[in-house]
């Protein structure tokens, strides 16, 4: 496992697997979820996918026969790589805000 800082991007792929998604989905959901900030190309997401299938982070789900759209979901090992993301990012803020005080904005 890794200790390294995910970027935005994979941070949002695995929370938007948190449930079932094929990648259009996907694509839709980070986008939304950051505000539109993060937006995805279809080749950027599937080079992702495949890096974090190799890492065992997400799996795609068996297909169905009717549907040409493979779904993926995230495994426990991509949880648990969340979880630590999440801890880091609030220990991020936590420490930023100790520092600056009042001067958040």
């Amino acid at each position: 496992m890794s200790n390294m800082a995910l970027t935005e991007a994979v941070y949002y792929i695995l929370l938007s697997l948190m449930q079932p998604m094929h990648g259009y989905g996907i694509i839709q959901n980070v986008e939304a979820l950051s505000g539109g900030r993060v937006r995805l190309a279809a080749g950027t997401l599937y080079g992702a996918i495949n890096t974090l299938i190799d890492k065992g982070w997400i799996t795609a789900l068996p297909e169905e026969k009717a549907s040409r759209k493979k779904e993926y979901v995230i495994t426990d090992t991509g949880k648990e790589i969340l979880q630590r993301e999440l801890a880091r990012l609030e220990e991020l803020l936590h420490n930023g805000k100790q520092i600056l005080g009042g001067e958040c904005v």
